[in-house]
Parts: structure tokens; C-alpha cells; sequence
């Protein structure tokens, strides 16, 4: 008899699996690579087992039967599922399982054998103990797994029966030494189940919700990729990660609903599986515990006294709620009664009559009768009122006033929401509707935010209310899409708005400046300036100036017009004071770093995120971490940046806000760089790298480049490093902004590859912004850039025996450059900047300084006066965990003659014999260089590279430069 393999349309409750191609799982590579090791384990002989826990819905079955792909015909497949009826019959699953073994019965000794005469339908005089049953499972797939190894698989084993639980079980701990393996899955969370304690220690693994990428490609799956993202997002909030639920959604997709002409989907299709489960369990509870359970759904901010209140009225005792926590449909967390998420909250609801909704809204809003009830009472009257009510709607706009003012927005959303579905004009529902989304995009809930929008678009007709939406939409298009269209959206919203509320149009132009400058559009952000500066006037608020400061501040910033930009934006820093908004700090806060005051900038991104708290607000949120992220990193408090880039890019991505989400990894991925870190840096770029191109980031897309040149500055690849800069240098389609910061770094790196000259005019553009500023740490790196200039401008003359080209880190004097031209000058430099380091916030850039101005000391053997520069270097370094800075500067001091410690990774290599310079032409040899290509990287003559090449040969014993690269790899 043929082994039976779980379908894809079998599995706990009959679900299906989770992706329209069986052969693909979404979101499960960690899971999928688990069983596979698994696989692989038992296919070298030693056996396992493995027990997959899971919810309904989150694909158990379908990694059941994915696992049983991959064991393909290497393997002997038997498989079963627990079927409840059967969880009574002794033997039941063994039965099903093992039939097809059965003729290996016989091979077993007699006791074994006929202790499982059951399973092929034999009779016993007496039951065998049960070791000896237990013994004979596991002698059977044993004897089964001679010809090659055996798969068992079994399906809800909470739903076998006690014998055939407990000899599975029993066998799966006793596999190590035989080729089978043993793969069980079952339900965590379903009513009247008993879980078998016998598989208690048997390895597990729990699945959990899919994230939202692998969502979206469940969803591409079942719908051709033709989704718009709107409609994906609200299927990817009603499934609350569940691969089922997102197919049986898309899955019930009209046409109309698909085209936007008709409304999303708020629950499971009728038909659904999944929501049929729900729906079992719900239907099992007692009368009372329905009542109470469909309480706790009609109110997702239920406490347990008002339920208590509402049970005594209507005459039903608290404690029926408790077969309904069995069931898994209500948990209380403190006084908070809670459906466990919105997927069970929606099927429950949709599922009940219409008269049992009524009376829990009914029966809640009798007993929420206090003054701060006032709002959620309205909104129980509301949701029994059949027609629309004026009176009503009025009622709850003014709870949705009071609930905003208090910083109550989800619960403001919602009563604007039931105000629009109960007001009687068309102007009056599409205002409330857009006050709705407003309140939930500002609450962090983007989803619910487009939503309602796609409601309104039918209703906002022409002019203020168009203006209105047009001003959100930009908003969210800008956080959350492609902000070059969000641009524009808000350019045309502020254009409808200058008529009816110059405020509003104000706040759209910077909205929309903001965009332009995200997306390094120098044109649009001047022409934004003009329209806002025609808007403006006298007497304005403290709010409106400021942000017609910024706007015109910021656009002479990105023109290059430094002293114009300058007063506008110490305005906008005046009147920060004067308000306490979030995204008026946090302008304020960018002014402050474009001046280069970088502590009142941090103070003024900590106030933003402070505000917006204090008043219950998420979405700016994350772009006034951004701020506070950028003003740690130019103090040089590195793992202070780190925090709050890394709590801006989880708030970002729980409220929705893409872009944001970038520009927090590209600062990850600045940090990373700064200190060498280089598996962050690519980990970091791989997952945004395709996105930021496509929604046309500039930012995030400078920045990154940035990165990756600070890390080939780390890595001592100076041309890698300049090519990328180049770009930005030459004041191509970039940002500007970002590309006035990497001055510094493309100095550098163009001086070192003997380029120097291509970057004086970067530097020039540098060094009046940093004059501007008085900012010690910018004019410190000017200073650097200068050094760095007149060293190669004297080595350019001929002076030395290289070709002009510069190593920065590492080398003995053996190659040393004799000439003297400039030195006063280059010396003169290198104290100014450490001086201005001295005064400045930096310490990171001061350590930078120090390695470059002690590498220069040695280069002009003057290595006790390097020693001193690179020793403070090194210090600095190893308090910043700079691991690829730590071993420049050791052996740098190593070529200056002092005794540092090796690396961990040279001892093991066998290069602690070497001396700095050796070691360093030995790795570029391991990397492919020839050796004229190290000559003119480290500034040697091509004779004193094959010198160190022979003696390095010589101090490892091996003849070749391959066996080198062997030995470095």
C-alpha cells in the first residue's frame, strides 16, 4: 500500500497551504533550512525529530508537506494525521501510519510482533505492557529504514490517541542512531484539546506570522502581482500575518474591489476555512460566554470593570467568560479584556447576527455612562443606529474632537469614521472621513490611514476638501511611496488650499520641499520657495514664519548659497522656542546641523520626539529620530546615533513609513562604515539598495555610497573609494547636502590614489560652509583636507621615489619618501586641525587625524614624534570598537617602531612574523594585486615591493604567491 503524502489542501482544520505554487513557502527559509538539516542528518544515518507548533493558519501542514518534497524518492515516506473522532479508538494512529510497514512485522521479535497485531488488524488475548509495544514502533521503522532512510510525518498529533501519542513520541526521543526522522505538527491554541505532555521534550519549533514583505508576496502569488498596494496593505492588517488567511483573501477579490470601485474586504470571506474555525469554536461556548465574548469584540478597549457592569446587567455571572479564555477568543491582560488580534476580532464579528451585535453594543453603551466614557457610549449608540442621524454624527464629531485633543487618536479615527457613515451630506462625510485618516496616519496606522482616504476620493469632489486629501495623500506618498510624486501631490494640494487656509498651504509647500530635497531635486525645491514666499505675509504665527524660514532657508542651502541660508535658518532655530510641534523641532533641528551647531540641533531632535509623545503622536515620529540619529553622528557619539537610528527604523516600519525606514538603514550603514564594519554595511545595503533606486532616494542613496567609501578607505582601497565620491564631487544628480559632508572622505581618498588635485574644488565649496558654520570639528576637517593637499602637491614635484600615490596606513621606512617640499605647510595644517578636534565634539574624526598626521610623521622619519599621534589614535579607536581602524593603527606604530600586540587573526595566519610592511603587501598579494599595483598604492618602488615580496616567501616557507593567497583565505 502506498504511503499517503498531506495535500495541499489538507492540513488542521482543512487549511490549505499557504502560496498558490506548492512548491513555494514564503517567509519560511529558516524554518524550511531546520528541516533540512534534518533531512541531511538522516540521510548520513543519525536520526531526529522535530515538532512544529503553530496557530491555525500559519502553514504547519504545508511545511509538512514542503519537507516531504524535499526528502524526495532518497526517502520511504509514511505519514497520518490525529482525526478527532478517533481520539477514543486505541491504536487508531499507529494503524494509519504503519500499514504500509506492516509486512516487516514479522521480522520483529515475537513479543514485538505481536505486540502490534492491532496494527494489522490482529487480536490479543491481552494488551502488551506497554515497553514493549513502545520498543516494537521503533523496531519496526528500524527494520523499515534497511533499504534507506524513512520520513514519518504526522499531522495534529493532539488529536491521536493516547497509545498511538505515546509510542511516537517514545520512538522520536530514541532516534540518534537510525536513519529516520520523525516530523510532528500541531495546534497550540484549539478547544478541547488535550496536548500530549509525551512529546514535552521532543526539539520544537513555533511558527510565527509571516512579516509584511513575505505577505506581499503571498499576496502576488494568488493575484498575478496586480495588487495595488493600498488594497495590500489593508489584506495584510485584516490577516495579522496569518499565509491562510492572505490566501483566502485574495483569493475572494472582485473585480471591483481589485479596481478600487468598490470596498475592501473588512473580514474572511464567508466561506472561509480559517474564519469556519473561529466560528466552531464560538458557536461550542455557552450562551453567556458568547454574550461577554461578543462584548470584548464590539469594544477593542474593553476593561474588565465595564464588562463587569455590563454582565450584572444583563444578568450574567463574569465567570462564563472563562470557557471562552479556554478557547483562545478572549485573554485578559491585567484589567484589560482583549481579543488575542484582529483576524479572530473580524471573523467573530462578521459571523454574529445582527441582533446579537446590537445588543452588545447596547448592553455597553448602557453602562458607559461617566463623563470620560462620553465618546466611546456614542460610539456604541452609533453602531445600532440603522440610518444616518445628524444629531448623532454631531455627537460623535465632538467626541472625536475631544478624543484628538486628549491624544486619544485611534479612538478620534474611529468616532470620525462612524460620524461620516452617520452624517447626511456628502461635503459633511468627506470631511470626516478625512479628518478620520488624518487622526489614524498620525496614530501610526498607515493602513487604516488609505483606507479611509479611498473612501473619501468619491466624496472630496473639487477645492478645500480635494486640498485636504491632497495634503495627506502627498504626506503618506512622501513617508511611505515614491516622494517625487508626493511632491508634486502636495505642490497641487497647496495650490487648492492658498485661497481657504494659508496655514495648511504653508505646511504642504514644506512638506513638499521636504521631498524635493529626499529626492536631490535642486530646481523644484528653489521654485517651492518662491510659491511659499508669495504665501507669506506680516503678522504671521510663530509656526507659519518658521516654516517659511526653513523652506527659503533650506533651498539656498541646496543653490550653495551658504550666507543666505544662514540667517533664514537661525530664524527657524528663534522660533523653535515658541512651539511645542514635533516637525517644527525637528526643522529646526536639520537648520541646526546645516549650521553646524550640532548639540543644539540634538537638543532640539530630543524636544521633537519629547513632544510628539507627550501628545500621544507616531508619525513624525520616526523623522525626528532621524534628526536626533544625524545630530549623534556628527557629535561623533556613535552608539548614540546607533539607538536612535535603530528605534526610528522599528517605529518606521510599524507606521508604515518606508522611506523613513531607508534613511534610518542608510545611517545604520554610515555608522557601520565610520568604524569598518563592513558584513553590517553589506548586510544593511543589500536590503534597501533595490528600493532606494526605485522610489528614487537620493538621500539614502548618497549616504550609502558614502559608506561604502568609508569602508574602502578602512579597507586601504583609496581609488574604490574615490571613484564612488567622484560622482558626488562633481555635483552630479545627488544630494547635495550629503555630498558636501563626504568632502573630507573624497579628499582623502583622491590624495592617496594620487588624484589630489580633481578634489580642490570640493574642498573649496567644504571649506566655506565649515567657515560658516565655526563649527570646530568642520574646520578641523578642513584643515586635514589642507594637510592632506600640500603633501601631495610637494610629492607631486618629484621629491620622492613613488609615483605621488599615498598608503595612509602602514609600511616600514624601508620605501620612505625623503622629500621636504612643503612640510612646514603640511605640519602646519595637521596642528590647526588638532587643535579645532581639541575644541570640537569628534572624537572618532580627531583619532582619523591623528593616524593620517603620525603616518606622515613616519613617512618623514620622524618616527618617536609619529609614535605619539598614533598611540592616541589607537586608543580612541579600540573605545569605538573600530576593529579595521584598531589594526591600521597598530601597524602603523609597528612601522614607527613600537611594540603593539598582533591581531587575533594575523597569529593564526602565521604574519605576527612579519614585519607591518610585509604583511600589508602580503594581503594585497592574497587579494590579486601585482607588484606594481601595490608599488603605486603604498608609494614603494616597484624594486622594494619584490624585496619584501622574497623575504615574506621566506619568513612563512612557501615558494609561490598562491600558496600565499591559499594561506590568507
Amino acid at each position: 500500500m502506498r504511503s499517503r503524502r498531506p495535500s495541499a489542501l489538507s492540513g488542521a482544520d482543512g487549511m490549505p497551504a499557504a502560496t498558490g505554487d506548492p512548491a513555494v513557502l514564503r517567509g519560511r527559509d529558516h524554518e524550511l533550512e531546520t528541516l533540512g538539516a534534518l533531512l541531511d542528518r538522516t540521510r548520513n544515518g543519525a536520526g531526529g525529530a522535530l515538532l512544529i507548533v503553530a496557530e491555525p493558519g500559519l502553514g504547519r501542514s504545508a511545511l509538512l508537506e514542503a519537507v516531504v518534497r524535499r526528502a524526495g524518492s532518497g526517502f520511504r515516506t509514511l505519514g497520518t494525521r490525529g482525526i478527532r473522532p478517533e481520539r477514543a479508538v486505541p491504536f487508531a494512529g499507529l494503524h494509519r501510519l504503519l500499514r504500509p510497514v506492516a509486512e516487516r512485522i514479522r521480522r520483529l521479535p515475537a513479543s514485538q510482533a505481536d505486540a502490534l497485531a492491532p496494527v494489522v488488524g490482529g487480536l490479543r488475548e491481552r494488551p502488551a505492557d506497554s515497553l514493549t509495544l513502545y520498543a516494537a514502533v521503533g523496531g519496526l521503522l528500524a527494520e523499515a529504514a534497511r533499504g534507506g532512510p524513512v520520513l514519518c510525518w504526522v499531522d495534529d498529533v493532539q488529536r491521536l490517541d493516547r497509545v498511538s501519542a505515546e509510542a511516537l513520541a517514545f520512538t522520536a526521543r530514541r532516534l540518534a542512531d537510525e536513519p529516520v526522522v520523525m516530523v510532528f505538527s500541531a495546534g497550540s491554541d484549539l478547544p478541547g484539546a488535550t496536548w500530549p505532555e509525551c512529546f514535552a521534550d521532543v526539539p520544537g519549533l513555533a511558527l510565527t506570522g509571516l512579516d509584511e514583505p513575505s505577505g506581499h508576496r503571498v499576496l502576488e502569488d494568488r493575484t498575478g502581482g496586480d495588487l495595488p498596494a493600498e488594497l495590500a496593505g489593508e489584506l495584510l492588517e485584516i490577516a495579522c500575518g496569518r499565509p491562510l488567511a492572505l490566501v483566502e483573501l485574495a483569493e475572494s477579490l472582485t473585480p471591483e474591489q481589485l479596481s478600487g470601485d468598490a470596498p475592501s474586504p473588512r473580514a474572511l470571506p464567508a466561506c472561509s476555512r480559517l474564519r469556519a474555525v473561529y466560528r466552531r469554536r464560538y458557536l461550542r461556548l455557552p450562551r453567556a460566554a458568547r454574550r461577554l465574548t461578543l462584548m470584548a469584540v464590539a469594544d477593542d478597549r474593553l476593561d474588565l470593570d465595564t464588562l463587569a457592569r455590563a454582565a450584572a446587567r444583563a444578568g450574567v455571572d463574569l465567570r462564563a467568560l472563562e470557557p471562552a479564555r479556554a478557547a483562545g477568543l478572549v485573554r485578559l491582560d491585567g484589567q484589560a479584556v482583549e481579543v488575542p488580534d484582529q483576524l479572530i476580532r473580524s471573523c467573530l464579528y462578521a459571523d454574529a447576527a445582527p441582533a446579537e451585535r446590537h445588543a452588545a453594543h447596547a448592553a455597553l453603551a448602557t453602562v458607559l455612562d461617566r463623563e470620560w466614557e462620553r465618546s466611546r457610549r456614542s460610539w456604541h449608540l452609533a453602531a445600532v443606529a440603522g440610518e444616518p442621524d445628524g444629531r448623532l454624527a454631531d455627537e460623535l464629531a465632538t467626541a472625536a474632537l475631544a478624543a484628538r485633543r486628549a491624544g486619544h487618536l485611534a479612538e478620534s479615527s474611529r468616532a470620525w469614521q462612524r460620524a461620516a457613515a452617520l452624517s447626511r451630506t456628502r461635503e459633511a462625510r468627506a470631511e470626516r472621513l478625512i479628518a478620520a485618516a488624518s487622526d489614524a496616519w498620525t496614530a501610526g496606522r498607515s493602513r487604516r490611514a488609505h483606507a479611509l482616504l479611498r473612501q473619501a476620493r468619491p466624496l472630496t469632489g473639487t477645492g478645500e476638501l480635494l486640498g485636504l486629501a491632497g495634503l495627506l495623500r502627498g504626506e503618506i506618498e512622501l513617508r511611505d511611496g515614491i516622494p517625487a510624486i508626493g511632491g508634486r501631490m502636495l505642490v497641487e494640494a497647496a495650490d487648492r488650499l492658498a485661497d481657504v487656509d494659508r496655514v495648511l498651504a504653508i505646511t504642504a509647500l514644506a512638506r513638499a520641499g521636504e521631498a524635493v530635497r529626499i529626492t536631490g531635486d535642486r530646481r523644484s525645491c528653489l521654485a517651492i520657495a518662491e510659491r511659499a514666499a508669495a504665501l507669506g505675509g506680516t503678522g504671521e504665527s510663530p509656526l507659519v514664519t518658521l516654516m517659511l524660514h526653513h523652506i527659503a532657508g533650506m533651498a539656498a542651502t541646496f543653490q550653495g548659497r551658504h550666507a543666505d541660508a544662514a540667517a533664514r535658518l537661525r530664524r527657524v532655530i528663534e522660533y523653535a522656542d515658541l512651539t511645542e510641534d514635533c516637525a517644527a523641532k525637528t526643522w529646526a533641528s536639520l537648520a541646526a546641523l546645516t549650521l553646524g551647531d550640532d548639540q543644539r540641533a540634538q537638543d532640539l531632535a530630543t524636544q521633537a520626539v519629547a513632544a510628539a509623545r507627550e501628545h500621544g503622536v507616531v508619525a513624525p515620529v520616526p523623522w525626528a529620530l532621524w534628526a536626533l540619529a544625524q545630530a549623534e553622528l556628527s557629535l561623533g557619539r556613535y552608539p548614540a546615533a546607533l539607538a536612535a537610528a535603530l528605534e526610528g527604523l522599528r517605529l518606521s516600519r510599524v507606521a508604515g513609513q518606508a522611506n523613513c525606514a531607508m534613511d534610518h538603514v542608510a545611517t545604520i550603514t554610515l555608522i557601520a562604515a565610520f568604524q569598518g564594519d563592513g558584513e553590517t554595511v553589506a548586510r544593511h545595503l543589500g536590503e534597501i539598495s533595490d528600493e532606494v533606486n526605485r522610489r528614487g532616494l537620493a538621500r539614502a542613496d548618497a549616504m550609502s555610497s558614502w559608506a561604502l567609501a568609508c569602508l574602502d578607505l578602512a579597507d586601504d582601497r583609496p581609488a574604490d573609494a574615490a571613484g564612488r565620491l567622484a560622482r558626488m564631487a562633481a555635483g552630479g544628480p545627488v544630494h547635495s547636502v550629503v555630498r558636501v559632508l563626504a568632502t573630507p572622505h573624497f579628499v582623502e581618498a583622491a590624495v592617496r590614489c594620487g588624484r589630489g588635485a580633481s578634489s580642490a574644488r570640493a574642498l573649496r565649496l567644504f571649506e566655506l560652509w565649515a567657515e560658516g558654520t565655526r563649527n570646530p570639528t568642520r574646520r578641523a576637517l578642513a584643515q586635514r583636507c589642507r594637510a592632506l593637499l600640500a603633501d601631495h602637491a610637494g610629492r607631486a614635484g618629484g621629491d620622492g621615489d613613488g609615483d605621488g600615490r599615498d598608503g595612509g596606513g602602514g609600511g616600514d621606512d624601508g620605501g620612505a619618501d625623503d622629500g621636504r617640499a612643503g612640510d612646514g605647510t603640511v605640519e602646519a595644517h595637521f596642528g590647526a586641525a588638532l587643535r579645532l578636534h581639541r575644541h570640537g565634539d569628534s572624537a572618532f574624526e580627531m583619532a582619523r587625524t591623528e593616524l593620517l598626521y603620525g603616518h606622515w610623521l613616519r613617512r618623514r622619519r620622524r618616527p618617536s614624534a609619529a609614535r605619539e599621534h598614533l598611540r592616541n589614535a589607537l586608543l580612541i579607536f579600540e573605545r569605538y570598537d573600530a576593529g579595521r581602524w584598531v589594526e591600521r593603527a597598530r601597524a602603523e606604530l609597528r612601522a614607527a617602531g613600537d611594540t603593539v600586540p598582533t591581531g587575533a587573526l594575523d597569529d593564526a595566519r602565521g604574519l605576527a612574523v612579519l614585519t607591518a610592511q610585509q604583511a600589508q603587501i602580503a594581503r594585497l598579494v592574497a587579494e590579486g594585486s601585482t607588484n606594481r599595483e601595490i608599488a603605486a598604492r603604498l608609494d614603494l618602488s616597484h624594486r622594494t615591493v619584490d624585496h619584501h615580496l622574497r623575504n615574506v616567501f621566506t619568513r612563512l616557507g612557501i615558494r609561490s604567491r598562491v600558496e600565499l593567497a591559499r594561506l590568507l583565505r
